[in-house]
């Protein structure tokens, strides 16, 4: 019998609707909407697939997914220019909010903005000394990557030597939420979390 020197209608079109409708549709569906008999469409849906049984049908499907994954690709260079056209349309509009969004959005794709997000459970002042200093230890951790221009072994080591005190709510009305470590010997308050 040997290999088909090239593709059916019937293989054809069961190739661009498993490409087309990947996620939304199972290759049996595919099978049985390219025209496959219902009672055989999942075995054909499987054999198609098959680079050994059918390598020019397997061929097709994946220049397929290579043509749709470069029509959709989204790289850097054309995700910033996609928001900027829309910003400019969106001024020309008029529409400000949605230029300003537009703009952040092409701030936040170049890495221009960090969000950050803390859940606050708890209180410090109810943490143990031992659960206090693990606590800031995992936040060092965490956030090395942004403290830049400060040693993390130098901070850990300050820390360590200072948090002999005790945690203390800082006093400036104008910070209410900002905390202070104050060390017992030379009570020098030694910020944290800011």
């Amino acid at each position: 019998m040997g290999l088909p020197k090239k593709l059916t209608e019937q293989q054809i079109k069961f190739a661009n609707l498993l490409v087309s409708e990947e996620g939304r549709k199972t290759a049996t569906q595919c099978a049985i909407d390219a025209g496959y008999s219902k009672d055989s469409a999942r075995q054909h849906a499987s054999i198609l697939q098959n680079p050994k049984k059918y390598p020019l049908v397997v061929k097709y499907i994946g220049e397929l997914r290579e043509e749709l994954q470069k029509k959709y690709d989204v790289t850097f260079g054309s995700h910033i220019s996609e928001l900027a056209k829309l910003r400019d349309e969106a001024r020309v509009k008029k529409a400000w909010s949605a230029a300003v969004n537009a703009e952040v959005a092409r701030g936040k794709a170049a890495g221009l903005y960090i969000e950050q997000k803390i859940i606050r459970t708890g209180k410090l002042e109810d943490l143990t000394t031992e659960e206090l200093e693990s606590r800031m230890k995992q936040i060092m951790e965490d956030y090395s990557p942004i403290l830049e221009g400060i040693e993390v072994e130098e901070l850990k080591n300050k820390v360590k030597e200072k948090h002999r005190g005790s945690v203390v709510k800082n006093n400036d009305p104008s910070d209410q939420n900002s905390l202070h470590l104050k060390n017992a010997t030379d009570g020098e308050d030694i910020p944290v979390g800011e």
